[in-house]
């Protein structure tokens, strides 16, 4: 992994790192979600962002 933190992308677009705080940012803009609503959808279908990208989709 990278130890630069301006990257405005995740590194590893198919999973989300929610202890990674910049990826939790990256992903709460790509997914225009809250970090609560990203941890609350990571917990309910896993890491993978295409599922979290759905269930989101549902709200």
């Amino acid at each position: 992994m990278s130890d630069n933190k301006h990257i405005t992308h995740p590194e590893d677009a198919k999973r989300i790192d929610i202890h990674d705080p910049f990826e939790v940012s990256n992903w709460k803009s790509a997914l225009n979600c809250t970090e609560a609503e990203l941890k609350h959808a990571v917990a309910q279908v896993g890491t993978y962002a295409d599922d979290v990208r759905e269930y989101l989709s549902k709200r």
